[in-house]
């Protein structure tokens, strides 16, 4: 009987854990770099410790497309973005911590692998914490259907 109580408890607590993890994917079209620091750099980070303190879970996934793709290019000079002087004094801090949310909050970065084909970007220049999806729209679906709840981000 003990045993029986026993695999019960463990049964509901995994329960009860499942339900205390939260999913948001963020549609990325924003080519802003206030928008972006502001939504994503700051945003992400602000919203994974606010879940954290109340002891739950945030998974974080971001689709890239639109205007977004150039922050996430390791050579902007070899980009088609290597005239945005703005980007280009900026790049070294946003790639730190565009880094730091993918290695220490595991953020999802999902680039869409159709517009970086049409913009003709070099995967290869793509930093490596950044995955393919076919498309936006495909990744969104994926992420929406697995519960991850809907947020876009432009400007």
């Amino acid at each position: 009987m003990k045993n029986l109580l026993l695999v019960f408890l463990l049964f509901t607590s995994l329960l009860n854990a499942q339900e205390s993890v939260k999913k948001v994917v963020f549609d990325l079209t924003t080519g802003s770099i206030e928008v972006f620091e502001k939504k994503v750099l700051s945003g992400i980070s602000f919203h994974k410790i606010h879940y954290e303190n109340n002891l739950e879970e945030l998974k974080v996934a971001v689709i890239v497309h639109g205007d977004a793709y150039k922050f996430f290019i390791k050579n902007l000079n070899i980009s088609r973005y290597k005239n945005d002087l703005k980007l280009l004094k900026e790049q070294k801090s946003l790639s730190k911590r565009l880094k730091s949310l993918a290695d220490i909050y595991e953020v999802e970065f999902l680039i869409c692998e159709s517009g970086v084909n049409k913009l003709k970007i070099n995967k290869n220049n793509l930093y490596k914490y950044t995955k393919l999806v076919a498309t936006a729209t495909v990744g969104l679906i994926e992420k929406q259907s697995d519960d991850y709840v809907y947020v876009p981000i432009f400007k």
